[in-house]
């Protein structure tokens, strides 16, 4: 598989010369194509960083983001914007959605703002509606569905455009858990079944569950990883994610 995203010793640094504190500590890894990863850790660990720091909301102190061998730091203006706008998909915890658009309109801007084919557009989104389970709220409003529903039109629009990676921020951090389980389960057919790559930030052990690799920050560096292996259960990778949260001082705090 070829490497979509590497991240190579990426420094981060707050305050002044006389409080100077490190979010990101010398964190070096890679993202191959198809992969879905998670990145776990405390608050204060540096995972929400790291993950600005990649999606070009924030710019690391010293190291290199490079995605698809290009370095996200040498990209300014209109350039900058192109490449978020066909490199990166984004799932946002709080949705983003806007609220005077219906859920197709909402994902069809994505395809519109990279000026794609009027005529193709709405059998895009007729397909990823039909993948994610959101083909009968496609001409509702935001105010007419469920968190859960929001999330995953806000999925659909970030994959829409088939971006190199796609970026998860808590995605379900405002869900209940029968809807962070309907969220997590598309983005596992998302990630098997068209491809899409993965990178999510979560503090849920369930959620991480669903991940094909979970990487482990404590202070601002990498503190360990697992690999889901080839015949493990989503239960037993669950428990060794708990084992691992547990070492960090993490809690229990959902169960499958």
């Amino acid at each position: 598989m070829s490497v979509i995203l590497e991240v190579i010793n990426a420094e981060k640094y707050y305050g002044n010369k006389g409080n100077i504190s490190a979010a990101l500590n010398d964190l070096s890894f890679t993202v191959s194509e198809g992969e879905f990863v998670g990145i776990m850790g405390a608050s204060g660990s540096g995972k929400t960083t790291l993950l600005n720091c990649i999606s070009t909301i924030d710019t690391l102190s010293a190291g290199r983001v490079l995605i698809r061998d290009k370095n996200i730091a040498e990209l300014k203006g209109k350039e900058l914007d192109r490449f978020r706008a066909e490199c990166l998909g984004f799932i946002f915890q709080d949705f983003n959605l806007l609220d005077t658009m219906t859920a197709r309109e909402n994902i069809a801007l994505a395809l519109s703002v990279r000026g794609e084919d009027s005529a193709k557009i709405d059998d895009k989104i007729e397909d990823i509606a039909k993948l994610l389970g959101i083909i009968d709220v496609l001409d509702k409003f935001p105010y007419e569905m469920s968190g859960g529903q929001k999330q995953r039109v806000a999925a659909a629009r970030a994959v829409v455009t088939d971006p190199e990676l796609v970026l998860a921020d808590e995605p379900t951090g405002a869900l209940d858990s029968r809807s962070s389980k309907a969220l997590m389960e598309s983005l596992g057919k998302l990630n098997s079944e068209r491809n899409s790559t993965i990178l999510m930030v979560t503090h849920d052990t369930f959620s991480a569950s669903y991940a094909g690799r979970i990487l482990f920050i404590k202070d601002g560096q990498i503190f360990t990883e697992i690999v889901k292996e080839k015949n493990e259960s989503r239960k037993d990778f669950f428990r060794r994610i708990v084992d691992v949260t547990t070492v960090l001082g993490g809690e229990l705090d959902e169960i499958v």
